[in-house]
């Protein structure tokens, strides 16, 4: 098994078809357990990512853990340090004390002015250098296969670099190099991955939707032209995923956050929380449905 320092290495895909290639090295086979396989989806959106920190606290509050994680973009970056074992304050303390200086570097390159090296490293210092299928909870990072527009999963390797890759937002951050293959950001094509939970197994997924809502973009200049087409693709693709999602939380963040800005980082993860409560008495009764549902031997 490689270390987390080294680079990611492909497996046998085991889901694969002309949209999408995921990378999958299944995980120690574990005595069966006696309720529904939850899967918890954390979908992408830039800084209101930290409104899954909130999403993650509630969860905690009322005894739901998901049996995997599936993160795209900002969602894979919190989703992998969660499931490295640390709890939702653990994760409340390290947004908030994260400095410019620790995920930034400024580099000139033709493809992106940003590197994503120090977002590599920040995430396996968070995680312990601990590699994806070593994490506690079984985690997925998806990503986008730059050349040919195909989805990738991770969930083998480098904790860090898979992170990397996810959230490599194209023409801001240089392509993440994985052997021998650029990768961007998995928003661009799966921006909440509630079709990958399904396809690994979810009997119920919980899925976190932070997308900008089109309505609320500003398009008065370049950079926000460049935001509102972003955001209609990423809409468009979510509306399709997240019908088949049993659970939808989706915290009112109508403003952009500025992903450094500590006010907005707190205001943005009581969202997430007050978007949780809200779902809880749902997320009970899709309990409640599915374990009626399961095979006899796994309930007596």
């Amino acid at each position: 098994m490689p270390s987390s320092t080294q680079k990611l290495s492909e497996t046998t895909p085991v889901l694969q078809n002309a949209q999408e290639s995921v990378l999958y090295m299944p995980p120690m086979q574990k005595e069966q357990k006696q309720h529904p396989k939850v899967a918890l989806v954390l979908g992408s959106g830039g800084a209101r990512g930290y409104a899954h920190i909130g999403v993650l606290e509630v969860l905690e509050q009322h005894g739901i853990q998901p049996d995997f994680i599936v993160g795209t973009s900002a969602g894979s970056i919190v989703g992998a340090i969660y499931a490295s074992g640390k709890n939702a304050q653990q994760l409340k303390q390290i947004a908030l004390n994260m400095k410019v200086a620790d995920v930034r570097e400024i580099t000139f390159d033709r493809k992106g002015f940003f590197d994503g090296q120090k977002v590599e490293d920040f995430v396996n210092e968070q995680v312990a250098d601990t590699p994806l299928e070593k994490l506690k909870i079984p985690m997925y990072v998806v990503a986008t296969e730059l050349k040919n527009g195909k989805k990738t999963v991770f969930n083998y390797g480098n904790t860090g670099q898979a992170v990397r890759a996810s959230i490599s937002i194209p023409s801001m951050f240089v392509p993440t190099e994985i052997n021998q293959k650029e990768y961007v950001d998995g928003g661009l094509v799966s921006p909440v991955p509630v079709d990958v939970a399904r396809q690994l197994g979810a009997d119920i997924v919980i899925a976190v939707d932070i997308l900008a809502q089109p309505a609320y973009t500003p398009t008065t200049n370049i950079w926000g032209l460049f935001n509102q087409n972003i955001n209609i693709m990423q809409n468009r693709l979510a509306t399709e995923e997240l019908k088949h999602a049993d659970i939808v939380i989706q915290p009112e963040l109508h403003e952009k956050a500025h992903i450094f800005d500590v006010k907005e980082r707190e205001s943005t993860i009581y969202s997430g929380e007050i978007a949780a409560q809200k779902k809880i008495g749902d997320i009970e009764t899709a309990f409640a449905a599915r374990q009626q549902k399961l095979p006899l031997q796994q309930v007596q």
